[in-house]
């Protein structure tokens, strides 16, 4: 028999000797799929990726570059990301035949009873060679292909991982300048409030002058004006901490708050949103394509588990030179050469394979688990905010009437005290009216630009999914058993 049909043979005879994957272990989660989450017929408008310059705010344009290039949580998914595409590299080498040289020199004393004669049995002799060795792993059961893969779909999830941070701190940075535009406002109402508290307390001391009222109106109007501006202050420190998180969101600390001013957003800044769930919600969502990923590289871990079962067969080759004596190691007559199959095969493990595989096949429900719980949550907060956004907008409605209402009462309230035809309780719950009324705007316009970009957000921001992204196979998406 040649040696060639030897090591076929060997061959042929490890894979008949090799195990296989239990059967009685496999996967219990099935990812969910778009058409039975209610989505819409439509697909969502096209989104700017840089969305939030529709509010025309320069200094907001400013601070969101900061953000986008600062933000330690945005450099980390970066280094993550960066971190994963090496190792995709790494799994890539093992397809192919790995070589590396090897020289050594070495004085030893030979043995002068042992296999080596004299005269270099007994003496002090150098020994060396130079050898090349290759290795190339045969991989016959598609395991290296499998780490490759999964090594792909781990580095597209870090991708995806990156987009969805970039698409969160946008969205957050544009939410905490709404907050600081909303703190503004309220600091002015706070102080537009100890303006006319300090008014009214003037006129109580007035009319106790005048004996037109007792020492009872002005002690109260007194304690109204000290409440005012203890307001004030309190409006004050709430913008300061507003400034000090658009600071952090930008990644800088206490050097860039002198240089955040009042923000000048376009109350109706016009941003693309769906009308209702759009129907590409899920292939829009940096979050969801990672949560498909690592479902893909679950399915390639489980592949190399499997793999395991059957025989590693790797081709080995060596060329070089060995030798004696430094003198003669290059010499046509000190070279050596080999070449040959090497072969691991579990035989007994005491069931470790057994347990990985089901290790691999649990990290693939995990991961399945993980993908619905995304689908689902993103259904939610896009359907929440699309609530709110209509609710909110009906309530900006009837608020601007209610406002109206209140500063009438206010103004005739204030007329009427000031001619004394009214006393002062009727001012004091008139103006309480008018300073919640207006707080309520001033809150509501925040929230219901804040419901906005939260929708934005929902729906995938301004993010553009790659569209060569084929991750999730019919396979792993689809109600039926996963592989």
């Amino acid at each position: 028999m040649t040696p060639m049909k030897s090591a076929l043979s060997l061959l042929l005879a490890a894979a008949l000797l090799s195990a296989c994957a239990p059967t009685d272990i496999v996967p219990q989660q099935t990812a969910l799929q778009g058409e039975g989450l209610g989505l819409g017929t439509e697909p969502a408008p096209a989104i700017a990726e840089d969305w939030w310059k529709a509010f025309h705010d320069p200094q907001l344009d400013r601070l969101m570059a900061m953000a986008l290039h600062g933000n330690p949580t945005l450099e980390m998914a970066l280094a993550r990301m960066r971190g994963a595409n090496a190792q995709t590299g790494v799994a890539r080498a093992g397809l192919f035949p790995q070589v590396d040289l090897n020289a050594q020199a070495e004085r030893q004393r030979f043995s002068k009873n042992y296999i080596i004669p004299p005269p270099y049995g007994g003496s002090w002799q150098w020994m060396s060679s130079v050898e090349a060795n290759l290795s190339w792993n045969i991989d016959f059961w598609g395991k290296q292909a499998a780490a490759v893969s999964q090594a792909g779909a781990q580095a597209e999830a870090a991708a995806r991982d990156s987009d969805a941070a970039r698409l969160a701190i946008s969205g957050a940075m544009v939410q905490a300048y709404v907050a600081l535009a909303r703190a503004y406002d309220l600091a002015d109402i706070a102080s537009e409030n100890e303006t006319q508290q300090k008014t009214l307390y003037d006129l109580a001391q007035r009319r106790e002058q005048s004996g037109l009222a007792g020492a009872i109106e002005r002690k109260q109007a007194e304690a109204l004006y000290s409440r005012a501006r203890e307001d004030r202050i309190r409006a004050d420190m709430t913008r300061d901490i507003a400034v000090h998180e658009i600071a952090s969101l930008a990644g800088h600390g206490a050097d860039l708050y002198g240089t955040i001013t009042r923000p000048k957003l376009a109350p109706d800044a016009v941003l693309a949103l769906p009308a209702s769930l759009p129907a590409d919600l899920l292939a829009r969502r940096p979050d969801i394509l990672a949560a498909r990923a690592r479902i893909e590289a679950a399915v390639s871990g489980r592949k190399i588990a499997e793999a395991n079962f059957y025989p590693d067969i790797n081709l080995l080759a060596f060329a070089g030179w060995q030798a004696i004596g430094l003198s003669s190691l290059f010499n046509s007559s000190s070279g050596t050469l080999g070449a040959g199959p090497a072969i691991h095969l579990p035989i007994f493990d005491a069931g470790k394979l057994r347990a990985e595989y089901g290790i691999a096949t649990a990290d693939l429900d995990e991961a399945v688990a993980s993908y619905n719980g995304a689908v689902t949550g993103a259904v939610r907060e896009a359907a929440d905010a699309l609530t709110r956004i209509d609710a909110l907008d009906r309530q900006e409605r009837q608020q601007h009437q209610t406002l109206s209402a209140a500063e009438d009462a206010y103004d005739l309230a204030t007329t009427r005290y000031e001619s004394g035809l009214t006393d002062q309780l009727t001012v004091i719950q008139a103006h309480t009216t008018l300073l919640q009324e207006q707080q309520s705007v001033a809150a509501l316009r925040a929230e219901r630009a804040n419901a906005r970009v939260a929708l934005l957000i929902a729906v995938g921001g301004g993010f553009d999914a790659p569209a060569q992204h084929t991750i999730a196979s019919s396979a792993t998406l689809s109600r039926k058993p996963m592989p």
